[in-house]
C-alpha cells in the first residue's frame, strides 16, 4: 500500500512540475493505447474467426475460377482488409499529435519563464526554473508517448498486413 501512495505522489509531483499540458498528453496516450489494444484483440481473437468463415465460404463454392468468383473473392478480401485497417489512421494521428502536444507545453512553459522575467527580472533563477520545467517535461512526455506509439503501431500494421496476405493465400483461385 505504501508503494502505491509513493507512486501516486511522484506522479502527482511530475504532473505539477510539467503543467496542465501533461493531462492532454496523458489523454492522447490513453486513447492511443486503448485503440491499439483493441486492434491487437481484433487481430488475435476476432480476425482468426473471420478468416475461417471466409475460407469456409470460399471452399463451399463450386465455382472458384470464373470472373464472378474472382470478384467475390476480391470483395471478401477487401472487406477483411478494411476491418484489419480500421482505426489505424486514428492511431497514427495520435502518435503524430503527441510530440506536438508536448511542444505546446514547451511554448506555455517558455511563456511562463518570460512572464517571470518581465515581472521579477533575471536575477532569480529559481523563479524561472519552474517555467523551464513546464517547458521541458511535456516535450519529453510527448516524445516518450509518441515513441511507444510508433513502435507498437508499426508492429500492429505489419501483423495486419501479414494477416491479409495469409487470407489471400488461403483462397486459391485457379
Amino acid at each position: 500500500m505504501l508503494v502505491l501512495v509513493e507512486t501516486w505522489e511522484s506522479i502527482r509531483d511530475f504532473v505539477a512540475t510539467g503543467g496542465d499540458v501533461l493531462f492532454v498528453v496523458a489523454m492522447a496516450l490513453f486513447l492511443m493505447w486503448v485503440l491499439m489494444i483493441e486492434r491487437y484483440w481484433f487481430l488475435l481473437v476476432e480476425f482468426p474467426r473471420m478468416h475461417k468463415g471466409i475460407v469456409a465460404k470460399w471452399d463451399a463454392r463450386q465455382d472458384t475460377t470464373s470472373w464472378y468468383a474472382h470478384r467475390i473473392r476480391e470483395a471478401w478480401v477487401s472487406e477483411a482488409s478494411e476491418k484489419l485497417d480500421e482505426r489505424m489512421l486514428i492511431i497514427k494521428t495520435l502518435v503524430a499529435m503527441c510530440p506536438l502536444i508536448g511542444l505546446l507545453g514547451t511554448v506555455t512553459g517558455m511563456i511562463s519563464v518570460f512572464e517571470t522575467m518581465a515581472t521579477q527580472g533575471t536575477g532569480n533563477p529559481r523563479l524561472m526554473a519552474s517555467g523551464i520545467s513546464m517547458a521541458t517535461i511535456p516535450t519529453m512526455a510527448g516524445m516518450v508517448a509518441a515513441l511507444s506509439g510508433v513502435f507498437f503501431s508499426t508492429r500492429l500494421e505489419a501483423r495486419a498486413k501479414m494477416a491479409k496476405e495469409k487470407l489471400i493465400d488461403s483462397l486459391p483461385h485457379h
